[in-house]
């Protein structure tokens, strides 16, 4: 693992690049929110953004989701992979949002983690995005980018948020997990990283550096 000033170094060229870095996930609310995370998971947000954008008009609360029905949701969402499974855990999401919560979407990370399909990432995302808390979403790219840059001793998500969260200042985690989203998604990508336009290569030492 990498000094903490070093890694607070790595974080500074990322803000001082863009210092409010935004979801690319489209949403209206923090339902479509919710929505749009969970569609997301081993999905693309374009391919999320291509299938909500419709979807939204007619479906952007709880109670509307569940007037469109199961197989209205999958109409619109059969380009999303898992897309059965995820459409049977937003209806049933949905059903606990009107029941339980009035159609609102709970604040409390516990009471998020126990909707269908929501786990602890969806909760992080959806607690920093909507709410604007310093939680670290770790997801592949975020994974992939601490590897690589030596910047955890853990090789997992439960792991390296509980390292980022001993040594990052609330202002580097309320933008953490975005600033390596989209350094994994365009610059470090898994296959063939664009290392020759890497704002940090000085910092960099992995085996899969390509210049």
């Amino acid at each position: 693992m990498r000094n903490p000033k070093e890694i607070l170094k790595i974080l500074d060229v990322f803000k001082a690049l863009d210092p409010n870095p935004p979801t690319e996930l489209e949403y209206t609310n923090a339902f479509t929110l919710l929505t749009a995370i969970v569609l997301s998971a081993q999905s693309t947000d374009k391919g999320v953004n291509k299938a909500t954008k419709e979807l939204f008009k007619i479906a952007d609360t709880p109670q509307k989701m569940l007037d469109l029905g199961l197989e209205g949701l999958k109409g619109y969402i059969k380009t999303i992979g898992l897309f059965n499974n995820k459409a049977k855990n937003i209806m049933a999401m949905s059903q606990i949002l009107v029941e339980k919560y009035n159609g609102e979407v709970p604040h409390e990370r516990l009471s998020l983690e126990a909707l269908p399909g929501v786990g602890r990432k969806t909760a992080n995302v959806l607690l920093n995005v909507w709410w604007n808390e310093p939680t670290i979403a770790v997801d592949t790219h975020v994974l992939r980018v601490t590897e690589r840059l030596e910047m955890c001793d853990g090789h997992t998500p439960l792991a390296v948020e509980a390292e980022m969260e001993k040594i990052l200042p609330d202002e580097y985690k309320r933008h953490f997990n975005h600033w390596l989203v989209l350094f994994g998604r365009y610059i470090c990508k898994a296959q063939k990283p664009d290392c020759k336009n890497c704002p940090i290569a000085d910092f960099c030492k992995s085996k899969d550096k390509l210049l």
